[in-house]
């Protein structure tokens, strides 16, 4: 049995009077007695089938419920009162899935429901067409990511999850048992990127990341997607002149391809400025000073004082560069003229950080010290540090946050609201 010749957003004015089968799931139905109206929604969008008393198809659609999963086969036939102007003239219809009723969540939107009612409730959420049309937004975006490296001449890869110890030296690790002894989900996958980076030279990875924070806010998950590139004989001048290829690309991509789900979620993309405007980590000190703000050097920028400086300086996307040495972890380069601060930086999108990067270092000396400093025992990292005596290049990266860029794109207020099935501190299922 063939289950569908066609898409909904397939369906136009190009077919009429020509048959189709069409199967996804019901939208909405209305009853005018002798007619039936039922929207019908696939992956693609909406498409209206009409089902008139006395057919085949009517004793069938007495039985169906909001989201049954159905088959229709019928002529399509242009009407300019239906949506899109077009509409499916039903002869046969099967269900394939009848579903429960009441719904647990009104997937049509006529009622509003609350972000821990959506969450739990998530399949259903993710039949919204505002949800789908933040999918879409998503594949767009991460597939203009990967377009734009590979035309540059990036490899992707895979580096491990399940890791022996720290990538950063930090706490915020969840343990695992592997094959009796403990070992850690992977926070980032910036040591093995590195080293790949020693041998292939550019690369990039898209995949999940772990971090045990106790933070509980609408920026923070405990899983979450990272779009990590590591480049040999980079700076991170180099990294921020990519960097920003790669978000004017996204953006182009997400505007070619999801015109549609930007209307869908009442968003207009924002038009940044190009060359993205840069300012100093000790420049946004002295601006955050005369804002009357209790600051000093070393201080981190969090997210409440980053609204004081976006005001201040008027931009919607904007680098800090130059953070202190200190501030940042043991494999980010101090700057040759003043080791007190770094080559690094962080991508601002008005008071958020999307991105954070630097130069790194190639020296294993240099690496050692740097762990010393920070309390870190260097034989700990051995697995690491040992193919620094090997020939390891200049080299410099950036890890972005797909969830926060995804805010970027979508307008949306919430990194739970961008992610399909969200992990945080309270959050395992569904």
């Amino acid at each position: 049995m063939m289950l569908k010749t066609h898409r909904a957003r397939e369906v136009d004015e190009s077919l009429e009077a020509k048959e189709v089968f069409l199967a996804g799931w019901v939208h909405t139905l209305r009853d005018l007695g002798g007619k039936k109206f039922i929207v019908l929604r696939d992956g693609t969008g909406l498409v209206q089938l009409v089902v008139e008393k006395g057919s085949k198809a009517f004793d069938v659609a007495q039985e169906l419920t909001q989201e049954s999963v159905v088959r229709a086969k019928g002529l399509v036939r242009t009407d300019k009162r239906a949506p899109r102007g077009v509409e499916v003239k039903v002869e046969e219809i099967n269900i394939l899935s009848r579903a429960k009723t009441p719904l647990p969540l009104d997937v049509s939107d006529k009622v509003s429901a609350d972000l821990d009612t959506r969450l739990r409730e998530r399949v259903l959420d993710l039949r919204r067409l505002e949800m789908q049309a933040v999918m879409r937004i998503q594949s767009a975006a991460v597939r203009a990511f990967r377009e734009k490296l590979y035309s540059k001449g990036f490899l992707e890869v895979f580096t491990p999850k399940i890791i022996a110890s720290a990538t950063e030296g930090g706490a915020a690790l969840f343990p695992v048992i592997y094959f009796g002894k403990e070992a850690f989900l992977a926070q980032s996958p910036q040591l093995y990127k590195e080293l790949l980076a020693g041998s292939i030279e550019r690369v990039f990875e898209v995949a999940p990341a772990w971090r045990a924070e106790e933070s509980d806010t609408p920026f923070h998950l405990s899983e979450f997607v990272s779009m990590d590139v590591e480049a040999a004989f980079f700076d991170y001048n180099d990294i921020m002149d990519l960097l920003e290829d790669l978000i004017k690309g996204m953006i182009d991509g997400v505007q070619r391809e999801c015109s549609d789900c930007l209307k869908e979620l009442n968003y207009e993309l924002p038009k940044f400025e190009f060359p993205i405007p840069k300012i100093t980590y000790k420049d946004s000190i002295e601006i955050l000073k005369k804002e009357g703000v209790d600051v000093k050097f070393g201080d981190d920028i969090s997210t409440p004082l980053l609204r004081v400086l976006n005001k201040a300086l008027g931009k919607d996307l904007y680098f800090i560069t130059d953070w202190p040495s200190s501030a940042r972890p043991f494999y980010t380069k101090a700057k040759g003229d003043d080791p007190s601060l770094s080559e690094s930086f962080d991508l601002i999108f008005r008071s958020l950080e999307i991105v954070s990067g630097s130069t790194r270092n190639s020296s294993r000396d240099v690496l050692e010290e740097s762990l010393k400093q920070r309390g870190l025992n260097p034989s700990s990292f051995e697995f690491f540090l040992r193919w620094f005596d090997y020939g390891m290049p200049p080299h410099a990266g950036f890890g972005m946050g797909l969830s926060r860029v995804m805010l970027m794109l979508t307008g949306l207020s919430s990194v739970k609201d961008v992610v399909a099935f969200p992990r945080d501190k309270k959050r395992l299922t569904p």
